[in-house]
């Protein structure tokens, strides 16, 4: 039995210790908002939070979070936390989506960016892009992306 805090809630769940973090908050938990796209890492879409940080959940084994708190997708759009509900509401105000399927890794790289950066201090539109490589989208839409991660750092100053 792993114990893990996910989004705020004390958990326990019946998994081999090198189940990555991924399957288990899918399978295990429910929780299928987190998506699968490579499984190696290189493509961002299942990203979470682990203490804060955005962790690629694909290849994180459940046994190096145990006693972390993970937060997905849910937690960051469920309207609770400030940064997210801003990024949330960039993202509609930007029509950032179009098939939809990388949004939660982007939501949630993007919303660690912001959480990281001083208050008042906007991002520069260099900084954005080097914190959101590395979250693939085969739709293209890195320019609403950009343009979202801006307008939602801008609304929370």
């Amino acid at each position: 039995m792993t114990r893990l805090n996910i989004n705020g809630q004390d958990r326990t769940v019946d998994v081999d210790p090198s189940t990555p973090v991924l399957w288990t908050l899918r399978d295990a938990l429910g929780l299928t908002g987190t998506k699968f796209g490579c499984g190696a890492a290189l493509c961002g879409a299942c990203t979470v939070h682990v203490d804060g940080q955005a962790t690629r959940s694909c290849v994180t084994p459940v046994a190096a979070v145990e006693g972390r708190r993970i937060t997905t997708i849910e937690k960051v759009t469920d309207g609770s936390d400030p940064v997210g509900r801003a990024v949330r509401e960039a993202w509609v105000r930007h029509d950032v989506a179009q098939c939809g399927y990388c949004q939660s890794g982007q939501i949630m790289s993007a919303t660690a960016f912001l959480k990281s950066r001083p208050k008042g201090k906007p991002p520069t539109a260099a900084e954005i892009d080097a914190a959101m490589a590395g979250n693939l989208c085969r739709c293209g839409t890195y320019a609403r992306i950009r343009a979202a991660v801006a307008d939602a750092a801008r609304s929370l100053a």
